[in-house]
């Protein structure tokens, strides 16, 4: 019941005009509290040769690693996702993650942990990495709440968030002017919280995140250098 009704929503379509899409490579301190030492984690943007973009984001840590790749295209003012790929391994059991967007026959098909996915397929419909992008464009744009239909496992969720305000960063890259996010859950259902930092003056690169587990375990990125089309970032 949940699946139908979330397919008979309106169909998304993001302003891709209110953020140009620009490449960009970024490097982050990564902790989590059950791990004494702290890590480190790519996130980059790129345009393939065939017009597609690849996202890619990868954190590694003594005992723990956690992959993500999407490749997209853009057509008119909607993300497309082509392929996600998410592998994790250490601290508890891995996870491997493969959805592929075959758009002709209007199918996700895949797998989750070793089992088969198969999920119907519209436009708007986008996957755990792709979704940050659209959030992205979004914030620039002034919206203060966004929804989104993702691809998450074998499901499709919907995923809320509001803007909470603007507020300082300091990395190590200087102090950033951002815009501060957070998913919207319902308590009652998950104790798990999500909060972003966009940079604002940087086409809106992520320049932190913090999460808290359902368990009640922290995981922070934060910002040590970037480049968004090629200029470095820096702080004020």
């Amino acid at each position: 019941m949940r699946r139908a009704l979330l397919l008979a929503l309106a169909v998304l379509t993001l302003p891709v005009h209110a953020l140009e899409l620009k490449p960009f490579s970024a490097s982050y301190t990564a902790d989590w509290t059950q791990v004494p030492v702290s890590g480190t984690a790519e996130r980059s943007l790129e345009k393939l040769a065939d017009g597609r973009w690849q996202l890619d984001f990868e954190a590694s840590m003594l005992v723990a690693s956690f992959s993500e790749r999407s490749t997209f295209r853009v057509e008119g003012d909607t993300f497309l996702p082509d392929s996600y790929r998410l592998k994790r391994g250490g601290l508890g059991k891995g996870k491997k993650v493969k959805h592929n967007f075959d758009w002709q026959a209007k199918q996700v098909v895949g797998s989750d942990r070793g089992d088969t996915v198969s999920l119907p397929l519209h436009r708007g419909l986008l996957d755990k990495s792709t979704y940050q992008l659209a959030l992205q464009h979004e914030v620039a744009a002034g919206k203060q709440s966004m929804s989104y239909q993702v691809v998450d496992g074998d499901e499709i969720e919907t995923y809320d968030f509001r803007v909470l305000g603007e507020e300082k960063v300091d990395t190590k890259a200087g102090q950033v002017d951002a815009i501060k996010v957070e998913r919207v859950r319902d308590p009652t259902q998950s104790k798990r919280e999500t909060v972003l930092w966009f940079a604002k003056n940087w086409n809106y690169l992520l320049v932190r995140l913090h999460q808290v587990e359902k368990d009640g375990k922290q995981y922070q990125i934060m910002l040590q250098e970037g480049s968004v089309d090629g200029r470095a970032v820096k702080g004020n």
